[in-house]
């Protein structure tokens, strides 16, 4: 019997007026000087010099010819948050007997040291690794998960003594298919990792029927932290969408607040998506149209929240929202 997915009102799916989209993508794979063909789901942090800093994913190939030949990451700079510069060469890679490929970087900086969080396509299924280097040119790998997990996004500080993270456990027989949810996990030291709690099931998103997944790292703010995610609605009637023959999915980005002792519980959710497909690059062009994942987001001294997500799997994208305003999304009652 072929699942069932709830129906979802779709007039919930309007981006919130709050919201301002960089009209161009901030990188797409003509940006890059080695071998790319879809450059997307960064990870951005910003240094106290003003620096910016993103980490990418790049599936490299022939994207006029919609061939794909394998992964790497790539490493960019820029001043204003916009205009990045790529390094000449990717910056990490991992492929053995084992590990196929890494990719969908997040980056954070806890006491001086980056740590970089991705995903990782084994032969026995996906995990999620974690590494920490001092100059994004040596990486330590500190921890690689069992399978099936993966989107891990670290806290950028210790909370109550631990690292703490959020993950996507991804439970087929328990949850049944695509139904996959948002947990929490906390380390003394990178490696061991335990503690782990449910923070956010798809049941508690109005605007998921098929699974959610953390997103950027969270901002803290004195409201709380701040968690940008991703959530996915299914509708086994779309069509083709982008390189694929048929695409069902549509990946949207919400935000809600998490206690700033216990990250676990939920204080507060938008009740609509935050950001929706809607520009070019987000439903018209691209490997997989109609997909919005967020990986980066930086809270300016002005109070603008920039969101970098990528776009159809294919581009890197930029939106900016006041942080009162995003913080009333998720406090305003729920129905």
């Amino acid at each position: 019997m072929p699942k069932v997915f709830k129906k979802l009102d779709e007039a919930m799916f309007k981006t919130e007026p709050c919201i301002t989209r960089y009209p161009d993508p901030v990188l797409t794979y003509k940006d890059v000087p080695y071998k790319a063909a879809l450059t997307f789901n960064a990870g951005v942090l910003k240094k106290e010099n003003g620096k910016y800093i993103m980490i990418f994913r790049n599936d490299y190939g022939d994207y006029e010819n919609q061939k794909l030949e394998g992964t790497n990451m790539g490493l960019a700079f820029s001043d204003d948050g916009i205009h990045f510069e790529v390094d000449p060469e990717p910056c990490f890679a991992m492929k053995d007997d084992e590990i196929m490929r890494v990719y969908d970087p997040r980056i954070t900086e806890i006491d001086g040291e980056y740590c970089i969080c991705f995903a990782v396509d084994t032969k026995h299924g996906v995990c999620g690794g974690m590494a920490t280097s001092k100059d994004l040119k040596k990486f330590d790998v500190k921890s690689i998960s069992v399978p099936e997990n993966r989107n891990m996004v670290l806290f950028p500080e210790k909370i109550n003594g631990n690292y703490v993270r959020l993950e996507r456990p991804m439970p087929v027989y328990s949850r049944g298919g695509d139904v996959f949810d948002i947990w929490l996990s906390e380390s003394p030291d990178l490696v061991y990792w335990g503690k782990s709690r449910l923070v956010m099931g798809v049941e508690d998103v109005p605007f998921a029927n098929d699974k959610i997944g953390p997103g950027a790292a969270p901002l803290k703010t004195d409201k709380g932290w701040l968690m940008i995610f991703h959530a996915v609605d299914r509708d086994l009637d779309r069509g083709k969408n982008g390189w694929e023959a048929k695409w069902t999915k549509r990946y949207t980005i919400g935000i809600a607040l998490l206690d700033l002792n216990d990250p676990s519980k939920i204080i507060g959710m938008s009740k609509k998506p935050l950001i929706v497909p809607e520009g070019h690059w987000e439903t018209v062009e691209g490997f997989r149209t109609n997909v919005l994942f967020p990986c980066g987001a930086i809270l300016e001294d002005d109070d603008t929240v920039r969101i970098y997500y990528g776009a159809s799997d294919t581009v890197v994208c930029m939106a900016t929202a006041k942080l009162d305003d995003l913080i009333a999304l998720c406090t305003e009652p729920r129905k």
